[in-house]
């Protein structure tokens, strides 16, 4: 059966990944190679041999030839026919997922998943039963899954395999049929486990329902990134463990009720699908019912023989439920993890078990042989090798379990009795906010992960390297001695810093951090201190930054406006150090932006009074921009702060992403303004007002980009003209952070 999902998997990934005819081809091919072998195999156990590989060659071209047909039904519809033509449509449909807002470069939209029934194009109307994104307003926010709404929308083409169009809504919706009282049931469930954790004024509040159903959308960006570098982040999605613990805790019980025999096994399919209803019917949910299954069948008597043939026939099943999943990373990490529990943690454990209590070497061996199998896709996704991992899982373990619990009594209680679903529920939260701490310190270790590369030649040298560590770590861990020899060298490559050599460089002033695409700056101030202007998209980027550049204190925090490229990082600066005043543009657009900048800081921001000068240790700020009265009507861009900074008598011009209205402005507002280092405006965009440029006269011009980006940044139409002027031009897509330094005269060290 492991080789049955495994080939299962394989006619997965040929049918959706290769082109017809070459996925054809495997497959004629690999049906010879059977039948030639049936012809040549005459003792009994070639014929089982043969027997063995026939059925596998079935199980692959039937996942193989579902995907196909599945493939080509969703992009011969009517719906897939249409979206080219970029046509509008009145359309009715059911929602197959919950609504999540999404915030873009420039606005908040909601994203959701459903199936069209039927559509009306042109005094047409069609039957259909296509899979298709829809992007809607804040108005789509509230609709339940479940519903059959009406809309007047535009269709767009797909590039997924599994969605027919992109719909975005023209309009509010319009309810046809509300959901079934299946659906209603467990909205209320749901509702009522956040009801039940709003006790708690931290994290926590929002973490107990990711724990239970995976709701995550409110958890703090700031701590969705420590749970990624703790190696976490499997906590806040629904996952096999979910439904253990939910299903373990309903058999448990009905055992002190009283129930005996079968009737456990009714119980725990009872719980199963009382999950899937609660957690919601989306693929990602039915594989972690699945695994979860997995993991209770390897508890069991003869647990590992069960759970690797139980492992098999879920993976063949659900692929020939929904083919999809064989390109799927959750789908990728839920089999792995579950495949290294069941086939690495026994014989680890018992070698753990010599020199340690049985329960921690199991406690020990479980989260290791998960992490280790699958540290190479995790790597794929983050570019990053967590290193806390494994100790992270091991202290949050304990506090998992009750808070999953007790927020689902919580939640059920709460139906009944506020007041006893309130305590449930804080309860729940006590335990979640032990997990954030653990999450939270992990990340702030000297070394939580180390950054790996996303090639294939990276992945393979990791991929051959957790394979060595697999043969070779039972009998290292067998010994006492270099069991602990093992711990203590991970421990003290974490927890002690590792010295950078010539950085940050000598006398610096000024840097402009390497943050992919978005700016991120940070101003000297003093000893361990900066003033920082814009965050970046990225808190783990930022917060490297700051770390190399050694800053601890943060007395001024601008964010020059709301644009996520410039404030989905504040995670970063606020992790670890002590951040003072909070400056804001007066524009708070997008607004979603703006509500996750009050929300992270969770002190009152501030708007830098305009023509205001402030000193801040061994810097003079003054606010350029924007003029009093700004609107935002010409966008949040042109309504960014601007400054002009002097430290140790340099100057230095601040410029967010003024676009060339808002220039032209600052030209007239501050005629004969210079600087000798200029942050050219929104990433050395084409679009400027070179007159405004190269007016300011800077000795250095830095424009902060990512590589690769796909808005042309920086452009040479910017570029050029200010080196022909005979400033200095850096950019950090090509030359990593780039730092300002001011030793017998201004100077400029860059990280590559």
């Amino acid at each position: 059966m492991p080789a049955a999902g495994l080939a299962a998997w394989c006619g997965g990934l040929l049918a959706l990944l290769v082109p017809s005819p070459v996925a054809l081809g495997v497959a004629a091919a690999s049906a010879l190679a059977v039948l030639a072998a049936i012809g040549v195999r005459r003792d009994a156990a070639g014929r089982g041999v043969v027997r063995a590989a026939a059925a596998w060659l079935v199980v692959a071209v039937a996942v193989g030839g579902s995907a196909l047909l599945r493939d080509a039904d969703v992009a011969a519809g009517p719906v897939a026919r249409l979206a080219p033509n970029r046509v509008a449509v009145q359309a009715e449909l059911v929602v197959t997922s919950d609504p999540r807002p999404v915030t873009g470069r420039y606005g908040d939209r909601v994203m959701l998943r459903a199936t069209v029934r039927r559509l009306e194009v042109s005094g047409r109307r069609l039957e259909s039963r296509a899979p298709v994104l829809l992007i809607g307003d804040d108005a789509w926010r509230r609709v339940p899954l479940g519903a059959t709404v009406a809309l007047r929308g535009r269709l767009a083409p797909s590039h997924d395999h599994d969605l027919a169009a992109v719909v975005t809504a023209l309009g509010d919706p319009v309810t046809v049929a509300p959901p079934s009282v299946w659906w209603r049931g467990a909205a209320a469930v749901r509702a009522s486990i956040r009801e039940a954790a709003s006790g708690r004024a931290g994290p926590e509040r929002a973490l107990v329902p990711a724990l239970v159903t995976g709701d995550d959308h409110a958890v703090p960006e700031q701590v969705q990134a420590d749970f990624r570098t703790a190696g976490l982040t499997h906590l806040l999605a629904v996952s096999g463990t979910n439904l253990t613990l939910v299903v373990g805790f309903l058999v448990v019980a009905g055992r002190w009720c009283g129930v005996r025999g079968r009737g456990h096994h009714a119980l725990a399919v009872l719980g199963i699908v009382g999950f899937v209803l609660l957690a919601r019917t989306e693929p990602s949910v039915v594989r972690a019912a699945a695994m979860g299954t997995v993991a209770l069948l390897g508890l069991g008597g003869n647990g590992r023989d069960r759970g690797v043939r139980a492992l098999g026939v879920a993976v063949t099943a659900l692929l020939l439920w929904d083919p999809w999943l064989a390109t799927s990373v959750g789908f990728a990490l839920s089999v792995l993890a579950t495949a290294g529990i069941l086939l690495l943690a026994p014989a680890w454990t018992e070698a753990l078990s010599r020199w340690l209590p049985r329960w921690a070497a199991q406690a020990v061996a479980v989260p290791v042989a998960a992490q280790l199998v699958c540290t190479p896709v995790v790597a794929g996704l983050s570019g990053q090798v967590s290193l806390v991992a494994v100790a992270a899982n091991l202290l949050a373990a304990p506090l998992v379990a009750p808070a999953t619990v007790l927020g689902l009594l919580g939640g059920l209680a709460g139906l009944a009795w506020p007041g006893g679903g309130a305590v449930l529920g804080w309860c729940a939260g006590f335990c979640a906010a032990g997990i954030v701490a653990v999450a939270r310190h992990s990340a702030g270790l000297a070394l939580p992960a180390v950054d790996w590369g996303t090639g294939p030649a990276a992945l393979a040298v990791l991929t051959v390297a957790c394979l060595g560590i697999a043969v070779v770590l039972g009998p290292l861990l067998a010994r006492r001695t270099t069991g602990s020899a093992c711990c203590l060298l991970l421990g003290v490559v974490v927890l002690v810093p590792v010295p950078s050599p010539g950085w940050p460089p000598r006398g610096w002033v000024f840097a402009v951090c390497d943050v992919g695409q978005g700016d991120a700056l940070a101003v000297r101030v003093g000893r361990g201190s900066a003033v920082v202007v814009d965050a970046g998209p990225d808190p783990r980027l930022i917060d490297r930054c700051l770390d190399r550049l050694d800053v601890e204190r943060v007395p001024l925090l601008v964010l020059t406006h709301f644009h996520a490229d410039h404030v989905d990082g504040l995670g970063g600066v606020l992790a670890g150090r002590r951040v003072g005043e909070v400056d804001v543009s007066p524009v708070r657009e997008p607004a979603g932006r703006a509500t996750f900048v009050d929300r992270e800081t969770g002190d009152p921001v501030a708007v830098p009074t305009y023509a205001g000068t402030r000193v801040v240790g061994d810097v003079t700020l003054q606010t350029l921009g924007p003029p009093p009265g700004a609107t935002g009507d010409d966008g949040p861009n042109n309504a960014s702060v601007v400054l002009l900074v002097t430290v140790r008598g340099v100057r230095i011009l601040l410029t967010g992403d003024v676009e060339p209205e808002a220039q032209v402005a600052l030209a007239r507002a501050w005629p004969g303004l210079r600087a000798d280092v200029l942050k050219i405006p929104h990433h050395g965009s084409r679009f400027q007002d070179l007159a405004f440029l190269r007016g300011v006269g800077a000795r250095v011009a830095v424009a902060s980009a990512g590589e690769d980006n796909d808005y042309g940044h920086p452009s040479p139409e910017t570029l050029e003209p200010l080196a022909a002027d005979g400033a200095d031009v850096f950019r950090t897509d090509r030359d990593g952070t780039v730092v300002v330094v001011v030793d017998d005269g201004l100077g400029v060290v860059t990280e590559r």
